[in-house]
């Protein structure tokens, strides 16, 4: 491969510099033009005010029309934060289409519809706990080779040492109920 086929160079005319304008409608030429979108919405809105106000500022003169060109030679090149004014324009309205908790996989991103919440609790009187310790049994080896070799009947060792007699909690009785075989209802 030569060095020149890997060369690569890019000329951009100065067309692609400029904005989007208007300069010719079929083979008419615009006088004065070529126009911006800006200036074309400008003098289209501004016209019709003009027009449909012409009672009011009629005693002014031409005033009202000079205004109305300085206006629409104002508008040609104007930024709004670096961008053409129609786009800006389009941007603010799509900010305000947007919904306020913005959106998830192109869906609005709603809350849940709040709804109530029922809920109960029934009190029960339960016998006062015994004052023995309850003893956990010991865990069952699964049936197979391993469980032949033993030499005799496995004795149950007691999980905790025991303890005196005392208060004991509703934890402690809840887990001495469910080691039982009851549970709570």
């Amino acid at each position: 491969m030569s060095a020149a086929a890997g060369r690569v160079g890019r000329f951009y005319t100065s067309a692609r510099r400029h904005p989007w304008v208007l300069g010719k409608v079929a083979d008419w030429k615009i006088p004065l033009g070529p126009y911006t979108p800006a200036q074309i919405a400008v003098a289209v809105v501004g016209g019709f005010l003009l027009i449909k106000t012409i009672g009011w500022w009629s005693w002014m003169g031409p005033v009202p029309l000079v205004g109305w060109l300085l206006a629409i030679w104002a508008v040609r090149r104007p930024k709004i934060r670096g961008r053409a004014p129609m786009q800006a324009a389009l941007g603010w309205v799509l900010l305000g289409w947007q919904p306020t908790g913005g959106r998830i996989g192109g869906r609005a991103a709603r809350d849940r519809a709040p709804h109530p919440l029922f809920g109960g609790f029934t009190i029960e009187d339960t016998p006062a706990p015994s004052r023995a310790v309850q003893r956990r049994p010991a865990r069952m080896t699964p049936p197979g080779p391993a469980a032949d070799r033993s030499s005799g009947p496995r004795t149950v060792q007691p999980a905790a040492p025991e303890r005196a007699a005392g208060p004991v909690s509703g934890v402690q009785q809840l887990l001495a109920l469910a080691g039982q075989g009851g549970g709570v209802r």
